[in-house]
């Protein structure tokens, strides 16, 4: 019978070696892809001042974030259920002096007070860069090309981008299609659904079109720019052919532009990766606005987690068994070589078959590895 004291809450769970090194794996290969590109890497902390987190960007809810009160300062902290907030901080404050563009990476864990159905996890590690002090398509085009790079670095292959355009609404109702705000929340809303007869009911049948301008990219744009009579697009659709357009072949591009889930804080530009068998997306990214500075930027985010489940295996290690009496500097530059080692401890503990129950693969035998296979 389990023991109640050792069950974990729903929707965390521990990862053991397998699985713990396969994230490992494709985190560090990840950042190496990063950081290649310029991108340097900082750390922000677990917990910040709940204001704090609420201020950097538009749409951030600390509603889904765990609060409490700090004993030390009597305020309300949050754990942090997304990073980007936090590298808009520094990059409003300590790195404020900084020479912009501004490259920056980060890796860490986050956490929700609630998970959605069909992905329960409450938990994430979440990698990315900001490219902060440039909203150009070329900012864009180097964030996606990035991220690109680094899911193949962590081994995900079938890759795809779709891309997606947060404020299109805004854009058409301020060329006259829509005034009412309750009326442009309401065409939002449906769009959101796909409901072409909840969007007729609502009094958006002008964005109708948008409905059916979605699907593979090059479809996709040449519809939307048949909708743009008035040219309000024109320069973000240019934009978005631009970016597409340093997609590598081997990558599957699309195109939706009233997809806004995962979009709360993006402004003209954002995109989704997905890949083979990742459950949901593997990173989403795009423009945002840093609040307080006005300063734009261009981000990515992955879910490593979900991506080393998906990846390729991992290669099978080499793990040694030094047995008593082996020779320390001997072992050190098997360690230098690549080798993982495993010394006995005891008498006990002797012998290939408990070498081989320890995971091992070989065993040093006259200063040389044997395969125990």
């Amino acid at each position: 019978m389990t023991n109640p004291t050792d069950l974990l809450p729903v929707g965390l769970e521990d990862r053991l070696p397998a699985s713990a090194r396969a994230i490992t794996l494709a985190m560090r290969a990840a950042l190496d892809a990063v950081e290649a590109h310029g991108y340097d890497r900082v750390r922000p902390p677990l917990l910040e001042f709940e204001a704090s987190l609420a201020a950097r960007m538009e749409g951030v809810e600390t509603q889904t974030m765990f609060r409490f009160v700090d004993p030390a300062s009597l305020r309300t902290l949050a754990l942090r259920s997304d990073i980007t907030p936090q590298i808009g901080r520094i990059a409003a404050t300590s790195l404020k002096e900084a020479a912009r563009p501004l490259r920056l990476a980060y890796c860490g864990d986050t956490a929700l007070i609630a998970a959605g159905q069909l992905d329960p996890a409450r938990e994430r590690l979440q990698l990315g860069a900001e490219l902060i002090g440039a909203d150009t398509v070329a900012a864009a085009r180097e964030i996606v090309a990035v991220a690109i790079e680094a899911c193949q670095a962590a081994g995900l292959t079938g890759l795809s981008v779709d891309f997606t355009l947060p404020d299109l609404v805004d854009t058409l109702a301020a060329q006259g299609l829509t005034r009412d705000p309750d009326t442009i929340e309401a065409i939002r809303r449906e769009l959101d659904t796909k409901d072409a007869g909840g969007l007729r009911a609502v009094g958006g049948e002008a964005y109708l079109p948008l409905l059916y301008a979605a699907g593979p990219f090059a479809e996709a744009l040449s519809k939307l720019r048949d909708l743009d009579a008035g040219g309000a697009l024109a320069t973000r659709l240019d934009g978005l052919e631009a970016i597409a357009a340093r997609v590598p072949d081997e990558v599957r591009i699309t195109l939706d532009p009233t997809e806004r889930h995962g979009f709360e804080y993006q402004t003209w530009f954002g995109f989704t990766l997905y890949a083979s068998g990742v459950r949901g997306a593997a990173g989403r990214g795009g423009t945002y606005t840093i609040a307080g500075t006005e300063e734009a930027a261009t981000g990515f985010t992955l879910y490593i987690d979900r991506i080393a489940d998906a990846g390729a295996e991992p290669e099978a290690e080499r793990k040694l068994y030094l047995p008593l009496g082996h020779d320390p500097e001997r072992a050190a530059a098997l360690r230098a070589e690549g080798w993982r080692t495993c010394a006995a401890l005891s008498a006990n503990e002797d012998g290939d078959e408990h070498a081989r129950a320890l995971g091992c693969t070989h065993i040093l035998q006259d200063g040389e590895p044997t395969d125990l296979t």
